[in-house]
């Protein structure tokens, strides 16, 4: 029996896999082009309704890797993501800087989450 379930799941990769009662997505892009502030909305929301097809939420999100294209951008960002995340389920947490897929890409995202 396969306990590993993938979801959206295409021939390069899914955008999410659980196993074991763990979560991981793949790394979230927002809107190619958009402010960094409009591009972490974005991204939250595809987090959001990934955890929900999974069958968790982001009360449940262990840790979190994020990069920015550039780190002037963090403040940006963090705004976004200090309004989003829930206050005591603050999850372990990276940011660095790193050649994204695209110039058009100010950020990614991508999480690990226990399901219930």
């Amino acid at each position: 029996m396969d306990d590993i379930k993938r979801l959206q799941m295409n021939e390069r990769m899914s955008q999410a896999v659980i196993h074991n009662g763990t979560v991981y997505l793949a790394g979230q892009l927002g809107t190619a082009g958009a402010s960094v502030e409009q591009q972490t909305q974005d991204i939250l929301a595809n987090i959001d309704e990934l955890l929900a097809a999974a069958g968790t939420d982001k009360t449940r999100i262990l840790q979190a890797v994020i990069w920015l294209a550039s780190m002037e951008d963090f403040d940006r960002m963090n705004s976004i993501w200090d309004a989003w995340v829930p206050q005591g389920h603050t999850p372990a947490r990276l940011c660095g800087s790193a050649d994204l897929a695209s110039p058009d890409y100010t950020v990614e995202i991508a999480v690990i989450a226990a399901l219930p």
